[in-house]
């Protein structure tokens, strides 16, 4: 890939041999801000601006398509002798060519990326459809994907003007700077964008007003704009039409029902690009409103999707099912690919091992030691808990969602549930007893938690051993308070990102970590609010400390540090209570996963591990002589008394399911040093696995 440094004084390829007083004159008008053109309009000079089509004559593309290295996104048909004679030069298609400036910095899965949302967009995949889903999975480049496709419909199209004049880029809020800083990096500013990001309800809705206008002044070819005040202020940008709109973590859209759904539904656009790295989160049914999104009506309606598609496919996946309900399955599940294949690409991260180092993930199961166990138990069964769990026809209240809250933040550390505990709250007031005499919460303990025990060990070996850089991951603020205390415990220099801080302040501190005169080792981070977005290739070492419901959430913050300019071989760690909530939960983000890869990577022979039935049995704790829960219930065929006798399939990676990883119930066949003298610290058991076999960066 040609460095950005060789591709900066690249000439715009001439559409009709200028001379060089033409040429100066036209590389004047490229280095102004981009602006749409208003159709039909011709300079003086008799071009029309921004296409360097002659008005009359032979129409010539923007850009060569045989120049070495081009990306021809549409060529029209040769025609042959006679249509040539007859054919209406004025009126000739041309080819589309992406802007060499983009081209040269796009890896060939980009290319292929561009070249098939182009399609979807126009038309040619689907007929009368013209959305599409871009699934790549993180750190595949979805966004430079994305303007390119975005800035070659802004500036052409087969008929020689411009394919669109607006577009909208809807995103999280904290990823609008994002998007505004991204297009002026690729397209050097070449593009003008309206990023709002804040203001008032007038100031919002006169900018919006401004950018819907055909003709206005104030008129920008693209808006950036958060998905809250995008459903605020939908009033005015229902208000005309817009070319193209692009949603980032269009997952936020898996339900058609709510209101922010149907704002972006009810924008006044033909073309829509979702995009999203996990367009499965836990049910088909939410695949279908993304789908519907951007091509309404190619799966029928709600009910008809879940009759057709959902209700079979679920029930042949659940593991009791029969081998009747597992062919209906798998049927249905091969027409439902077949339709949406169509309009949805998905890459893995395997594309990135040519380009990145080696990462090794690991599952760690850490039992509770005797303080968290005896808690743990006394809480799950007082009366209190009992009530709550069989109360609600089988449904889990608020009540019941507040005590499995509880049980998560227990398996990190019994510290972090004794505000309830003294405040003797109903199904706490009891629990006093097993706290160790004189308990003092503000004096960190960190043998008193299996997971927090371990990370100490692992902190010391990482610390006493290499130059290595840490992340830490919790889905709580308290228990990045946890990490603070640990950290001053054992005098190390750390930095903490949590919602609480400004987004500017975060991109600052981001900087500064990643800087290898950085002298911080730590990075704490609170997953709800830096799940997406950051790259923190300063650390090669990385920590998950509990395990969200999605696991999307869980993956998003676990790919922080293996990303585009890592040069160091990656650990991640993910740490889970043995045999409690924590293991339960991350056996239901296994069953999700397992119908995410079924259909969206059109993967056939994913294990069904778990039923329905035992993935509701949250309020249990498996027996203390468990050292996995979760590998217990695979039935695991290569073990046999808790060793691994037969290794996982050679050509497996961390992209595969659990049962073809490592499995080790002691230190023996653990390939990183640093879990292996973390092992006596509190380890039951550790599924590892690598990303590929070689490491391969250009």
């Amino acid at each position: 890939m040609a460095p950005l440094s060789s591709i900066v004084n690249t000439k715009p390829v001439s559409c009709h041999r200028p001379t060089s007083a033409h040429e100066a004159f036209i590389r004047k008008i490229l280095a102004r801000p981009f602006k749409v053109p208003i159709p039909n309009y011709v300079s003086q000079t008799g071009i029309v601006r921004g296409l360097g089509v002659r008005r009359s004559g032979i129409r010539r593309p923007l850009h060569d398509p045989d120049e070495p290295g081009a990306l021809v996104l549409y060529r029209p048909p040769e025609l042959t002798a006679t249509e040539k004679l007859t054919a209406n030069l004025e009126k000739q298609e041309v080819a589309v060519v992406v802007d060499p400036m983009l081209s040269a910095v796009l890896r060939p899965h980009q290319r292929e990326g561009v070249k098939f949302m182009y399609e979807c967009v126009t038309g040619r995949r689907i007929p009368d459809n013209y959305g599409c889903i871009m699934a790549d999975e993180m750190g595949l480049g979805k966004t430079l994907q994305c303007i390119t496709l975005m800035w070659t419909l802004l500036r052409q199209g087969p008929e020689c003007k411009p394919a669109i004049t607006k577009a909208v880029v809807v995103a999280p809020s904290s990823l609008v700077k994002n998007w505004h800083a991204e297009i002026m990096k690729w397209l050097r500013g070449r593009l003008s964008a309206l990023a709002i990001d804040s203001g008032t309800k007038d100031e919002i809705d006169k900018k919006l007003t401004n950018f819907m206008s055909t003709f206005g002044r104030a008129v920008y070819p693209v808006l950036i704009i958060s998905y809250e005040t995008f459903r605020l202020h939908a009033h005015v940008l229902h208000q005309g039409t817009v070319g193209l709109v692009l949603c980032d973590e269009g997952h936020r859209l898996k339900n058609c029902e709510n209101q922010t759904y149907r704002a972006l539904a009810g924008l006044q656009t033909t073309r829509r690009v979702l995009l999203s790295g996990t367009p499965i989160q836990n049910d088909l049914l939410e695949y279908f409103s993304l789908v519907h999104f951007v091509n309404t009506g190619i799966l029928g309606n709600a009910a008809d999707f879940r009759r057709r598609f959902e209700r079979p496919i679920t029930r042949g996946r659940d593991a009791d099912a029969t081998d009747e309900e597992h062919r209906i399955s798998k049927e249905k599940l091969e027409e439902l690919i077949a339709i949406v294949s169509r309009c949805i690409i998905r890459r893995t991260n395997d594309i990135l091992s040519k380009y990145l180092p080696v990462k090794i993930e690991h599952v760690v199961c850490c039992p509770l030691t005797p303080t968290q166990r005896a808690i743990y138990l006394a809480f799950i069964n007082s009366s209190c808990v009992k009530k709550q769990i069989t109360e609600g026809d089988g449904r889990l209240g608020n009540t019941a969602l507040a005590a499995i809250t509880s049980m998560k933040k227990l398996c990190n550390h019994p510290d972090l549930i004794w505000d309830k505990v003294k405040a003797r709250d109903p199904g706490y007031s009891h629990l006093e007893t097993y706290y160790p005499p004189s308990h003092d919460p503000r004096k960190l303990r960190p043998e008193l938690s299996g997971k927090v025990a371990v990370l100490d060990a692992l902190l010391a070996v990482i610390r006493s051993s290499s130059d290595d850089k840490v992340v830490l991951i919790s889905n709580y603020t308290q228990t990045l308070d946890l990490f603070q205390d640990l950290a001053a415990l054992r005098n190390y220099p750390y930095v903490r990102l949590d919602g609480s801080m400004s987004i500017k302040k975060r991109a600052k501190m981001v900087e500064q970590f990643n800087a290898p005169s950085s002298t911080d080792f730590i990075f704490m981070l609170s997953s709800k609010a830096g799940g997406c977005g950051l790259n923190l290739i300063g650390a090669n070492r990385l920590v998950m400390f509990d395990p969200d419901w999605n696991p999307a959430n869980d993956d998003q913050a676990m790919a922080r540090v293996w990303r585009d300019g890592q040069k160091k071989d990656c650990y991640i760690y993910r740490l889970l209570a043995t045999g409690s909530i924590e293991e339960k939960i991350f056996q239901r983000q296994a069953h999700k996963k397992a119908l995410s890869s079924c259909v969206v990577d059109c993967e056939d022979d994913v294990q069904r591990h778990f039923s329905a039935a035992e993935l509701r049995e949250l309020f249990t704790l498996a027996p203390n002589t468990t050292a996995s829960d979760t590998h217990d219930k695979f039935r695991c065929r290569r073990c046999v008394n808790g060793i691994q006798m037969q290794p996982p399939p050679e050509e497996a990676d961390c992209t595969d399911d659990l049962a073809a990883w490592h499995h080790c119930q002691g230190q023996k066949g653990l390939q990183d040093r640093v879990l292996y003298q973390c092992w006596p610290a509190g380890i039951s058991f550790v599924f590892y696995q690598k990303s590929h076999q070689q490491k391969n960066i250009p």
